[in-house]
């Protein structure tokens, strides 16, 4: 047996071996060659797909919109209506329309549980889901999250399903692979390639103030119906949770939810239907360098919501938080995760620079959406 052919039987790629052997000049047998041909046309997508795509599933769900009549020409004339004893307002009076829409998911646990995003099932009257195989089955909403735009979504019917396993978000880093997977514009199961492009991406930043997130951001195609559907990294684990693609300038750029935040979101959702976002009522801004304190890192107070949790501690603005919870911070995004995980009616410890002193403030967190005490 030729060194060659002993490597390749130990468990070494073909390409490996012919690479060694004609490094030392030995001859290549030609089982070894077919070999190396035949492993140089697998893709690690591909595994990584068989791995996961049979938990990937289409969402198809029917709403049913109101929609306000209007009326034009005669009928809009009142002297016309009041004639015909039709009302007054020029209007036809409401009616309805009936939407329907897809979107994507993956099936996450064996009691057939599916991660997808809040956007896809809301206001849905009727919700299916399907299948790789092809099998439809209806499915439940378990609960939702607006803010996070997450869902978690329960099949209605006998197993076993097809589980995606989930990865660690927190170990990516800018240049990993990616790879999406989803139903883009009802073509199902599509995948497409890409790499992490960039991490912590804050939702503000793409003009989306009504969450509260930070974002995988990948060149992998994400495109209409990708919502909901899972990024995966090179291994097949879930990494993240499809989300949008930015249109218009800078169209090509996709972002996803990191898995590691939406596990904390799908367990409360699971325990209470909904999930909770604790807030202390400040407006933040960067601390300039240089400043007048000397500060090297922080996060300024640029105001403080009257009879919030912030004012009731005693933050005020001008402030300079320097640590949450323990925790030193130097950008807002940073302030805002720290609170996040908080406990709402639990006191947490801020520590702020003010005017040159270090102060330990006790603020109890509320709960984002409920108005601040007079």
């Amino acid at each position: 047996m030729t060194l060659s052919s002993r490597v390749l039987l130990s468990g070494t790629s073909g390409l490996a071996v012919l690479g060694l052997a004609g490094l030392i000049g030995l001859p290549v047998p030609v089982g070894a060659q077919v070999a190396a041909a035949a492993l140089s046309r697998q893709s690690f997508v591909a595994a990584a797909v068989r791995r996961s795509g049979p938990a990937v599933v289409t969402i198809d769900t029917v709403r049913t919109v109101a929609t306000a009549g209007s009326a034009g020409g005669l009928l809009s004339d009142p002297r016309f209506r009041q004639f015909f004893g039709l009302p007054s307002n020029g209007s036809s009076g409401p009616s309805q329309r009936t939407e329907r829409s897809q979107g994507s998911g993956v099936i996450f646990q064996a009691d057939g549980l599916v991660i997808t995003n809040a956007h896809v099932v809301q206001g849905t009257n009727r919700l299916t889901v399907g299948l790789q195989g092809g099998q439809r089955f209806e499915g439940q909403v378990v609960g939702a999250d607006p803010v996070t735009d997450l869902a978690v979504v329960r099949l209605v019917g006998r197993g076993p399903w097809p589980v995606a396993p989930l990865g660690n978000s927190d170990a990516l880093q800018v240049g990993d692979w990616a790879i999406a997977v989803g139903n883009p514009f009802g073509l199902d199961h599509t995948v497409t390639l890409g790499i992490v492009s960039s991490l912590n991406r804050n939702a503000s930043k793409l003009g989306i103030t009504d969450k509260r997130l930070d974002l995988i951001q990948t060149d992998a195609a994400i495109n209409p119906g990708n919502s909901g559907g899972p990024l995966l990294n090179a291994d097949g684990e879930v990494v993240g949770i499809n989300a949008l693609v930015r249109s218009g300038p800078g169209a090509g750029l996709g972002f996803a939810i990191p898995i590691n935040r939406a596990r904390g979101i799908v367990a409360q959702l699971l325990a209470t239907g909904r999930a909770s976002h604790p807030v202390i009522g400040v407006a933040l801004g960067t601390l300039p360098q240089p400043n007048r304190l000397g500060l090297n890192a922080g996060v300024q107070v640029a105001s403080v919501q009257p009879g919030g949790p912030a004012a009731r501690a005693g933050l005020q603005a001008g402030d300079v938080i320097v640590a949450v919870r323990g925790k030193p911070v130097a950008t807002p995004s940073q302030v805002i995760a720290s609170v996040d995980g908080a406990v709402v009616g639990e006191p947490m410890v801020v520590r702020v620079n003010r005017n040159g002193t270090d102060l330990l403030l006790s603020v109890v967190p509320g709960e984002m959406g409920q108005p601040a005490s007079r």
